[in-house]
């Protein structure tokens, strides 16, 4: 925001908030106007507070906001979308718990990218909707990674750069792709990655949403993609997330309840 500009209205997505002082809630939200920031919304968690509903998780608003001494105040807050569904169904909630963790570790404050807006508020919808939630999630692993710098090499060796067969190969979450039989087998820390797990990534990778979401993943596949990711993302982060944990304990109850 200009030094001179004092108030500006963004379109926000809330990804997380805390309490802060007697009346107020400290939130982080992903703008589209100016990437993550931090805000206060002033008496937000009175009985009576008109922005009380407004600034929950996930919720798709728009937000007028003050710049203060340290942190941005919220003088206005309008929802466009609470994606209620999610916080119903608890399955539905921890895909999308993972989802906003995923954005707020790989990305700094107020570092803009309307890209990673228009992602996370297209992929919360998506996850409220009868969308297979995993396929969802990885699309959007993959386009995130792709927003950020970090899309993984998919097509060729990156090794000896020769073109990707159709056959088992190997990722080599060190270099950042896979790697043919011959030169994976001899790298140190990589894994097999199965022809038709690979077939998968690289169709997420390449096409729109609507093309993607025709896929329909084997269970296997779906188990060896969560898997990859969750050890390509840990390694690229430098830390482990606490929202996967969380996730695979509840479909385990979920399975187990049915």
């Amino acid at each position: 925001m200009p030094r001179e500009a004092r108030s500006l209205r963004v379109q926000a997505i809330v990804l997380k908030h805390s309490d802060f002082g007697e009346a107020d809630r400290l939130l982080t939200v992903y703008t589209r106007e100016l990437g993550k920031l931090r805000a206060i919304a002033k008496g937000a968690r009175k009985p009576r507070s008109r922005k009380g509903g407004h600034v929950e998780p996930f919720s798709d608003v728009s937000l007028q906001l003050a710049k203060g001494s340290s942190l941005y105040i919220v003088s206005q807050a309008e929802v466009k979308e609470t994606h209620s569904i999610l916080s119903e169904n608890l399955v539905a909630l921890s895909y999308a718990s993972y989802v906003v963790e995923l954005l707020d570790k790989f990305t700094y404050d107020e570092d803009v990218n309307p890209g990673l807006f228009r992602l996370l508020r297209d992929t919360l919808g998506r996850l409220a909707s009868d969308a297979d939630a995993q396929m969802v999630v990885r699309y959007y692993e993959l386009r995130l990674l792709d927003l950020l710098g970090f899309r993984p090499e998919l097509q060729q060796c990156l090794i000896c750069e020769k073109r990707i067969q159709p056959e088992d190969q190997y990722f080599s979450i060190q270099k950042g792709g896979v790697l043919c039989p011959e030169c994976g087998r001899h790298e140190p820390g990589a894994d097999p990655i199965s022809m038709q797990a690979l077939k998968y990534l690289r169709h997420f990778q390449r096409s729109a949403y609507d093309e993607a979401a025709r896929a329909s993943l084997p269970e296997s596949v779906k188990v060896e993609l969560e898997t990859l990711m969750d050890h390509y993302l840990t390694y690229l982060l430098e830390r482990s997330l606490n929202s996967p944990r969380f996730l695979r304990q509840v479909r385990r109850d979920a399975q187990q309840a049915d």
